[in-house]
Parts: structure tokens; C-alpha cells; sequence
């Protein structure tokens, strides 16, 4: 599985971005996906994952009512919608896939697959 992470730029506070997790290989309908972010001198940290099916999704808890993670099959991409933008955002933002559900989805190494990351900037 490949993946290419894309749609992070420069925001102003309270603005909006959307990335983009573009998935290229097998089946990407069976992947759970999940989005991870890593801020300059800070370990990188989960974000949000979203099942194969769609039906469930996971939110760490700063960003609950701010961001929502959701998939496109027929695109085979994973969006996370951004809202309400902090400067504490401001990250490399990666997604990362792994081929069955996992209860520690929040943990990196529970992923074998990687996109390259995006990086998010937020000014205040």
C-alpha cells in the first residue's frame, strides 16, 4: 500500500484546511486509516482513524468538534476536515494504514503503512 498525504499549507487561527490521504495498491476498502501529526520538538501524537467500513471513527481529544476524519472508497482517500484552526495545530500531519481494526489504533506502531506527511502551519 502506498499513500500520499496532501493539503497542508499556511492557515491563519480559526481557519480551515482539508488533507487529503490518497491510497494506491490493494483493496483500499479493507484499510483502517488513521492520521498522526508531529509538532517541532514533540513526539508524534494520534490524531484520528476511521474504519474500513466508515462506521466507526476515533478523535483524540483536542481536536473533537473541530476535525472529522472520513473516506471515499470510490476515490480511495481519507479526508481530515480541519476546523477552528490553533496555532497548537501546527504539525507535520501524516496518515498511516494497516489492513485490520486495531484497539490500540491510537498507538503509530500498530501501522505499517506511511505517507511521506503534509505540513500545517497555523498563525495566530
Amino acid at each position: 500500500v502506498q499513500l500520499q498525504a496532501s493539503g497542508g499549507g499556511l492557515v491563519q487561527a480559526g481557519g480551515s484546511l482539508r488533507l487529503s490521504c490518497a491510497a494506491s495498491g490493494r483493496t483500499f476498502s479493507s484499510l483502517l486509516v488513521g492520521w498522526f501529526r508531529r509538532a517541532p520538538g514533540k513526539e508524534r501524537e494520534f490524531v484520528a482513524a476511521i474504519t474500513w467500513s466508515g462506521d466507526s471513527t476515533y478523535y483524540t481529544d483536542s481536536i473533537k468538534g473541530r476535525f472529522t476524519i472520513s473516506r471515499d472508497d470510490a476515490k480511495n482517500t481519507v479526508y481530515l476536515q480541519m476546523n477552528s484552526l490553533k496555532p497548537d495545530d501546527t504539525a507535520v500531519y501524516y496518515c498511516a494504514a494497516r489492513w485490520s481494526h486495531s484497539s490500540k489504533y491510537y498507538l503509530d506502531r500498530e501501522y505499517p503503512y506511511w505517507g511521506q506527511g503534509t505540513q500545517v502551519t497555523v498563525s495566530s
